[in-house]
């Protein structure tokens, strides 16, 4: 994406670059001369390992502060990347990028050029990180995410910076996913308008409906003509026009669009720029986190905890989508965030019963009552059913030695089919016989797991490229009544992510509630790390 600089800042470049050029003055030959600075640049180097053996392969020669035209590219190319990192919502203090152009203005001597040299490396390495994988440790912001993030070898970083056009390599370097690019136009919208004040006066109210007029009605009408959901219009009335751009809001922002402002309707609408905008940041980090070398997958499944939706994706475009419950609001229940491989499905399952519900939940009930939760089997170390008569009242949490399977049948938790990426997390997506769930907006009722609305035509859609009749195979396997398994010829990657905002091909971006509040603690540690929002107007 092309960005055009404020006057102001493409002056501050120029200078920058001017400054920048300077070293080019700087007397590079004699053999003592050289010394020393393949001495500075060997000494500092030394103190950082991401670089120390780029520089020993190239035995300490430059690729920033000799008086080639290659290096006095890559020099300009990365100030101006730095001028452009608050675009991308990085902390543009990191780089220091004044502190970079002052080194250089004052570097006299070969070896105030090899710290030089030293120094822009190790900026170009951070800022690289940060724009390629992101700013923050996913895990020590929010200890559910479990993502791995796909760091690159600063050693490799820096060797393409040296071989290819430096423009082109450095933005190559940020996501290049469409996804990526829509949120930054969205970002830029959204700090145009904080910029000039906001999307106006909050709407005071309750409940708002076709046929209503007055001052709340006018609030509402042009809180969505600012959001850009209605043309301008001076109607004083819940209009027919109101109610058309009521109900495409309540779509991109998941809730039941009867075109009634409710009381989550008007919630949503009244939530102002600068929160928005906080969540556009939040999703721009965390698709760096998301930034995979191979992609995602040519077909992979994406479930957004957020947004309680399961979808198969194949080369980009959607080709299953289905409604899913996800983990409840207590800590111990939340579904985590992680990528793995689903390479088989179970048809009719067993439900081998989790130690956290077994000692939590049925124990306390089989302690009163042994014949409690009597459709679970209840099982020893070698797999005997356990006879409940002896009752469980002298076993505790830690010593009760039994495990507990729900047998295949009708009235399983896990329906008639569950999806399986082994991990260690324990998570699966799987069918439910509790279908009434995925009426509700709001659907985090699970332990963990994700529940699916539509299971059986997840299943076909995955057997499809094996199989010339997917319905018959699976429909075969599930009269049987038995348990089995079926085998993905091509495993398929799953992507549990985790967006309060994200976007969409065509039509406005998309915001969900922070239901595990991620998000809040994950802006918390950008805005500590220096991410910083526009001042907003009056």
């Amino acid at each position: 994406m092309t960005f055009q600089l404020p006057l102001s800042a493409r002056r501050a470049l120029c200078v920058s670059l001017i400054a920048a050029s300077v070293l080019v003055a700087v007397p590079q030959s004699g053999q003592a001369q050289v010394t020393a600075f393949k001495q500075a640049v060997a000494e500092q180097a030394a103190q950082d390992d991401r670089i120390a053996a780029f520089y020993r392969q190239r035995n300490f020669e430059p690729i920033w502060t000799s008086g080639s035209a290659g290096d006095l590219a890559r020099r300009e190319a990365f100030l101006e990347a730095l001028t452009m990192a608050e675009a991308h919502g990085l902390p543009a203090l990191r780089y220091d990028a004044d502190g970079l152009v002052a080194l250089m203005r004052e570097a006299r001597t070969a070896r105030a050029r090899g710290e030089v040299e030293v120094a822009l490396s190790r900026a170009f390495i951070d800022y690289a990180h940060d724009i390629q994988t992101g700013i923050l440790t996913p895990g020590k912001v929010v200890s559910a995410i479990k993502r791995e993030v796909p760091l690159r070898d600063p050693a490799v970083t820096l060797a393409a910076l040296g071989k290819g056009d430096p423009r082109a390599t450095i933005r190559a370097l940020a996501p290049d996913s469409q996804e990526y690019a829509r949120l930054l136009k969205e970002k830029m919208t959204l700090e145009r308008k904080l910029v000039q004040g906001g999307w106006g006066p909050v709407v005071s109210a309750d409940m708002l409906e076709p046929g209503q007029s007055g001052a709340p009605v006018v609030a509402l009408r042009n809180r969505l003509i600012a959001m850009g959901y209605m043309d301008r219009s001076s109607a004083a009335t819940y209009g027919s026009d109101v109610q058309a751009a009521v109900m495409q809001f309540q779509l991109d922002h998941g809730l039941q669009a009867d075109g009634v402002a409710g009381a989550e309707t008007l919630r949503a609408v009244n939530v102002g720029v600068r929160e928005r905008l906080q969540s556009i940041l939040v999703a721009m980090e965390r698709e760096r986190w998301m930034n995979l070398p191979d992609g995602l997958g040519k077909r992979h499944i994406i479930v957004n905890l957020t947004e309680f939706t399961a979808r198969i994706v194949d080369n980009g475009k959607v080709t299953f989508e289905t409604r899913s419950v996800v983990g409840a609001t207590p800590a111990d229940r939340e579904t985590p965030e992680f990528s793995d491989v689903m390479d088989h499905m179970v048809v009719n399952p067993s439900w081998y019963v989790p130690r956290s519900i077994v000692v939590n939940e049925y124990l306390p009930m089989l302690r009163r009552n042994p014949g409690a939760v009597g459709h679970i089997e209840i099982t020893d170390s070698r797999g005997r059913r356990v006879n409940r008569g002896n009752g469980f009242s002298q076993y505790s949490a830690s010593s009760f030695p039994f495990a507990m399977r729900q047998p295949p049948g009708p009235r399983n938790a896990l329906g008639q089919v569950k999806f399986m990426f082994p991990n260690k997390y324990n998570i699966y997506l799987h069918d439910t016989p509790s279908k009434d769930l995925f009426n509700r907006e709001v659907r985090a009722f699970s332990h963990g797991c994700i529940r699916l609305a539509d299971p059986k035509d997840f299943a076909y859609t995955l057997l499809a490229p094996q199989s010339g009749d997917p319905e018959g195979l699976f429909q075969s396997r599930l009269r049987s009544g038995a348990e089995s398994r079926i085998n993905l010829e091509t495993p398929v990657p799953v992507h549990l992510i985790y967006r309060t905002a994200f976007t969409a091909a065509k039509g406005k971006t998309n915001y969900r509630n922070d239901i595990y509040g991620r998000d809040a603690r994950i802006w918390s540690a950008l805005s500590n790390a220096g991410v910083v929002l526009p001042a907003q107007g009056s």
